[in-house]
């Protein structure tokens, strides 16, 4: 057995595991369980909205670093 399979199976009891406890725990666990995944989820959100903000900001710059050397070679050979 390779040691992607023994991940994979690792990974497949682990999550039973977890299932397995969160419905065995109390409504107010379950509920705190929730909390924990939707704040988790929505910093990854704010994260990856942060990141594509960067990236166009990055792409505007190289996008006028652009037409400035082109506006510069145009006057130069013109």
């Amino acid at each position: 057995m390779g040691n992607k399979t023994k991940g994979i199976l690792a990974l497949l009891g682990l999550g039973a595991l977890a299932y397995w406890k969160y419905k065995n725990s109390t409504p107010e666990d379950q509920q705190a369980v929730k909390d924990k995944i939707n704040t988790a989820k929505d910093n990854l959100n704010k994260w990856g909205n942060d990141l594509k903000s960067k990236a166009n900001d990055v792409a505007s710059q190289v996008q006028s670093k652009v037409d400035e050397a082109k506006t510069k070679a145009e006057d130069t050979l013109g």
